[in-house]
Formats: structure tokens, sequence, C-alpha cells
């Protein structure tokens, strides 16, 4: 490799029915006289590549003028983009729930083709260990026409993955959730917040790679995703780690940037499917029976540190999304980063989310799905599932101790993303650990419930709720 290397990058950012938002960027690196490799910090870019500042995302400055387009199965173009303003294209005019494949030109050269370099923990620098991309996605069913769906939901997984570690597991949940994409068809991912985290924390205070600079986020987003963001879109939620909560420093800016947010939601506070700045909310329909809730549940000091969903106008958003009455999907599921019902060991339950029980009820609210506790718990109160996913990048061990409090069913410590299948009135919910070899098959992690009993089997969730057990 030369003295100064430039990764490409290629990804998926968003998508409907009839478009698709492709994108692409780089990331910079330096490679020592040992052959190890080291990131360029946003700061020294201008050194290395002057005059660029920035390395990807949605307001990163343009690699030249770029084309983008997009064949369907027989190799016929299907849709082409170009831009000379940005290193982002919509192509329009696409068929509903179709296959398609996909190149980036800039330049007149195709961009990221061929094997790639990767990152290499073990080694400390880039290699070649056969990872190429294969650009395809598969456009979202037509709003009008009902449709299965398998999904993925992963939280609190933005730990990176620079070096080895037998606590951070990111880089081995990534490699199943990969598997999961190939093996189990999953055409959209959910997150439950702390997408990203600090590198590292001196006296206790997160310092270092917080998540400010497109550079923070090659460990922890960009590189242990690569060949899943480049196929289905990821749909984020704010975690406390996120906003500054926790880290008094506030991500928010890259978080929009990087998931290309005020691109996916331009319009959509008009039409009333979402409020957002400051906060994030919005709602989106997958075909005709399914739609999905992100809600804002972090702390906000110019709120007087109350939860954001508070604030008149997400409210506003919160209850209409919540309706009692209108129309309505058979499954209406919400996402977030603080659960309602927790029982540890570090987080419980978040008292402040009681007052969207009764939102809950009125809408026929089957399931909810949050993060912030590094395990997976799920609890069962008055006809609603609550499942705790935050064991995407490592897990907190340590057994629970308010089980009753949170009407816990189920839990474990390990590592994990959930792999979610909707048919009809019908939901299959996974616990779905990390690989420990390339391809391997899809493991469900051993939960064990508050007695102590274990299971591994999916859990079932009908659209018709079951009796109160709160």
């Amino acid at each position: 490799m030369p003295e100064f290397h430039a990764e490409p990058y290629v990804y998926l950012p968003g998508m409907t029915h009839q478009s698709a938002l492709i994108a692409w960027g780089a990331f910079y690196f330096r490679v020592t006289a040992k052959g190890k490799s080291k990131l360029v910090d946003d700061d020294d870019l201008k050194y290395v590549h002057p005059p660029r500042k920035d390395t990807i995302g949605a307001c990163s400055a343009p690699y030249g003028p770029a084309q983008v387009e997009v064949y369907d199965t027989h190799g016929q173009l299907a849709g082409t983009a170009k831009t000379s303003t940005a290193n982002h294209c919509w192509i329009a005019g696409l068929r509903p729930d179709t296959e398609y494949t996909y190149k980036v030109f800039v330049k007149g050269e195709e961009w990221a083709q061929g094997e790639r370099w990767d990152w290499s923990a073990a080694a400390q620098a880039l290699v070649q260990s056969g990872g190429a991309y294969d650009n395809r996605f598969r456009t979202h069913p037509h709003p009008d026409e009902s449709a299965p769906l398998a999904f993925a939901v992963i939280g609190d997984f933005g730990v990176g993955v620079k070096k080895l570690s037998e606590t951070k597991r990111q880089q081995q949940v990534a490699d199943a959730l990969k598997h999961a994409v190939d093996a189990a068809g999953v055409r959209l991912i959910l997150t439950t917040g702390d997408n990203i985290y600090a590198a590292k924390k001196l006296l206790g205070i997160p310092i270092g790679s917080t998540g400010t600079e497109d550079d923070d986020w090659f460990f922890t987003y960009f590189q242990p995703y690569r060949y899943i963001i480049n196929r289905v879109p990821v749909y984020p939620s704010i975690g406390n780690h996120d906003s500054d909560e926790t880290e008094g420093c506030d991500d928010r800016g890259e978080v929009e940037d990087n998931f290309y947010l005020c691109e996916r939601l331009a319009g959509e506070a008009a039409a009333g499917r979402a409020s957002f700045g400051p906060g994030l909310f919005y709602r989106f329909r997958y075909g005709s029976d399914i739609e999905f809730v992100c809600i804002d549940t972090s702390k906000e000091a110019f709120f007087r540190r109350h939860r954001i969903f508070r604030l008149p106008k997400h409210w506003a958003f919160v209850e209409s999304s919540f309706a009692a009455s209108g129309p309505s999907p058979r499954w209406r599921i919400p996402f977030a980063h603080h659960p309602p019902f927790s029982a540890g060991p570090r987080h419980h339950n978040t008292r402040s989310m009681a007052v969207l029980f009764p939102l809950f009820q009125q809408a026929g609210v089957r399931v909810m799905f949050a993060g912030h506790e590094h395990n997976f718990q799920h609890s069962s109160a008055d006809g609603v599932e609550y499942f705790v996913t935050g064991g995407g990048g490592r897990t907190r061990l340590g057994r629970p101790d308010r089980f009753e409090q949170a009407h816990t069913v189920s839990w474990s410590d390990q590592c994990h993303f959930l792999l979610v299948t909707i048919d009809g009135k019908q939901m299959l919910v996974r616990a779905i650990g990390e690989a420990s070899v390339h391809d391997a098959p899809l493991a469900d992690i051993v939960r064990q419930a508050p007695d102590g009993s274990v299971a591994t089997e999916a859990i079932r969730i009908q659209l018709a709720p079951p009796s109160s057990v709160a």
C-alpha cells in the first residue's frame, strides 16, 4: 500500500416503495513503516488531501461529478441520477417490492469496485481478505399492499472494532447480522439508540472520538456494518450517548449527517409524519400493515432535563401517531432508547415513560423495542410485549434484580441483535447471538426466566392481545 490510502465506501441510507437514496464517501489512512494503518483525523485531512476537511455523510464536500445507475435483475438500466454538488443521489421511478443492483461512478470511474481493504483488529491495519461490495437492494412494498417483513433491531452497539476485546463484541454481532441479511432476507434495521460511544474515559469522563467528527464513525459504524448498509436502510433512534445527556457532547449533528436524516425526512414534518429539531421523531410504513414510530426519549438541558417527547410540538406528534381513531395499520411498532420496563442490573424502569401507556393501549400497540440496558430483556404488561435490546456491542454482566417490577418474562446477558419477522397477524422475535466463524448459522442466545428455567425458541406474538398480566 502507498504511504496514504483512501478507502471508498458505498451505502444505502434511504428507501421507499419507489425510490432509493444511494451515497458514497471515503476514509483516509496513513500507512506506517511497519505496515500499520492510522486513520487520519478530520482536522488533519487538509494536510493529507487538501482542501478536503470531511470524508463522508450528507454534507461532505463532493468528490467530483458523479452518476448513479440502477439496474433490474435482467441487467437493464432502470434509473439513473447525476450530481456534481453532493455525494448522494435519490433514484426515483422504481417499482415496488422489486430487486435492483446499482453502481456509483465518480469522475467516470466506478466507486469502490473490486476487492476492498477492510480493518483487521489483529493486524491493526487495512487488509484484503476477500471483501467486496454486493450492491443490491429491494424496494419497500406499495403502501396499499400487505407484505411479510423480516427486520433487525440493534441497540447500544457503537463501541467500535478498532482493537480485539473479550468484552467488546460489535464485529461478531455485525457478522451475524450480515448473515441474517443474506439468509433471512432482512429488509431494514431499527436502532434503539447509543449509535456511537466515546473512545475512552478519563477519570470516568468520556473523551475522544465521541461522534462529532466523521472519523469517529469509521470503527463504530461504517466499517463493522460495511457490507450491510450498502443493501438495507437503517432507521436510528437517539440514545443518551448520542445526545449530551451522558457524554456532555451532543452528536446529533453527525447522527443527522451520517444517517441522512434531513434528506430522508424532508417534507415529512409538513405531512405530519415527523417532528424534527431539536429531537428525532418520525414514522414510516412498510406496506399497508406495518408502521414504525421512532420516539426520542433523551433528556434535554434546555427543557429542564425533561424527556424531549414532552415538548409540545413533539407530544402532538406522539399523540397523533397513537390516535384512538382513524386509519390504523395492523402493526404499529414504537422504538426508542429508554425502556419503559427494565429489571436492571444498572438501569431499571423508566418511570417517565408511563405517560405513553394509555396511548399504546388505545392504538392497539402489541410490541415496543428499546435499549439502554446492555442485555436482552422481554417484559409483558397490559397486553404489550416490551423488548430491551442493548447488547449490540458489549454486554453488561450480572443478574437483573427487579424482575417483578419489570414484568420480566426472560432475559440474557449475551451480546445479540433481534431478528423479527411479521407475517399477517403473527410476529416472531429471535435474539441472535454473535457469529463465531464466518457465515455460521444464526444461533439464538440462551434466555433465562426469573425462576432460572431456560429457553431458546422464538417468541411468538399474536396480533390479538392476551389478557393483562400487569
